[in-house]
């Protein structure tokens, strides 16, 4: 069985699938769902999934076939593996039904089937390709996601498509009951007292949400809170499509659209040492058009600003100040308010009377 030379660039991959059929003796049936070898040799990466029909008409009563890719060595092939072993799936009914590998004559169609299915996925990631009356293959490449973060109880989920169209769309019944409570504003922990659902049922239908793009998480907005701009502000500046996107999310209901000055001088504006209670009362002029809840919360979102978060360490752990646990520099005042169920003011009170306690920004 000999193979065609296969690569990837970037997310879309480029290679020809490569098919062989012999009649062999293998005793056994090969499944593809446990089996998908894999070898590298010439600087080239070979998926396959040999697959084993045993029946009497076969010479040695068995047909043994495989399908594979072959890809640069360097290359992930995570998102690979199921379509070779589908299309071995169908190769096999293919030929149980009507002996389309066996036969000499619909065994010439395999090298243009393949081809087409290598310039579909090549241009749309996808192919839908009928065989026969009976018979269509569908594939369809799925991209790997990266991990994503552990969903905290302060959290807070904010939506990065519209809301509307996905709450039609969406079937999951934890998930339609938690939806009209995120809003931008409230965390985890708050939508799970308001919705009145557990709150790791709310952490999981969140992550479900974070995994699949559809939210994103920022911290918990307060007008005590300390924000600073990031390197990557300027691209307010540098992307006419981000300013578009910006001034739309940002300016009043009902009001006339925000200028890019006077949003771009307000990310400027803030910096440590600096609450957002500060910022509105030093830039009450650049304000009449712009809600600054929205325009905290867009910042987060590009990465156009970062929260500074304070973290309380105990500085004498002899003496009782509050829950000796959760002052040691690595716990936040969201997190510990949520685990705590205090208010932040009454924790910032604490922290500022307790002289054996020191809080670290950062």
């Amino acid at each position: 069985m000999t193979a065609q030379p296969a690569w990837f660039i970037g997310r879309i991959w480029k290679g020809r699938p490569v098919t062989g059929g012999k009649e062999s003796s293998h005793s056994g049936p090969v499944n593809p769902a446990r089996q998908s070898p894999k070898g590298t040799a010439m600087d080239k990466k070979l998926i396959g999934c040999p697959m084993c029909i045993e029946h009497k008409k076969y010479v040695r009563n068995a047909l043994l076939f495989n399908l594979g890719f072959v890809c640069d060595a360097g290359v992930k092939t995570c998102s690979l593996e199921p379509i070779v072993k589908k299309l071995a799936g169908y190769l096999t009914t293919l030929e149980l039904e009507s002996g389309f590998i066996s036969n000499e004559d619909s065994k010439q169609k395999l090298v243009p089937i393949m081809t087409i299915i290598l310039e579909e996925l090549n241009a749309h990631g996808e192919c839908s390709l009928p065989i026969d009356e009976s018979n269509t293959i569908h594939l369809k490449v799925i991209p790997q996601r990266r991990d994503q973060p552990v969903v905290q109880e302060y959290g807070v989920p904010v939506f990065t498509q519209c809301k509307e169209d996905f709450i039609k769309s969406h079937r999951d019944l934890t998930t339609q009951q938690i939806l009209p409570y995120i809003d931008g504003f409230r965390h985890i922990q708050k939508i799970s007292a308001e919705a009145d659902v557990e709150l790791n049922l709310v952490r999981i239908a969140v992550q479900n949400l974070l995994y699949y793009g559809v939210v994103t998480l920022v911290p918990i907005f307060q007008y005590s809170n300390v924000y600073c701009p990031t390197p990557k502000v300027q691209d307010l500046v540098d992307d006419k499509i981000l300013q578009d996107e910006c001034l739309v999310y940002v300016t009043k209901p009902g009001h006339k659209r925000a200028s890019l000055r006077d949003v771009f001088q307000l990310y400027c504006g803030l910096s440590p040492g600096t609450t957002a209670r500060d910022l509105c009362s030093r830039y009450a002029q650049q304000l009449q058009h712009v809600e600054e809840r929205k325009l905290i919360q867009f910042g987060l979102m590009k990465k156009l600003i970062r929260r500074l978060h304070k973290y309380p360490v105990k500085l004498n752990r002899e003496e009782r100040s509050g829950p000796p646990s959760l002052y040691t520099g690595s716990h936040s005042c969201d997190e510990i308010c949520c685990k705590t169920g205090i208010s932040c003011k009454e924790l910032d009170e604490r922290l500022e009377n307790d002289s054996n306690i020191m809080v670290c920004w950062k």
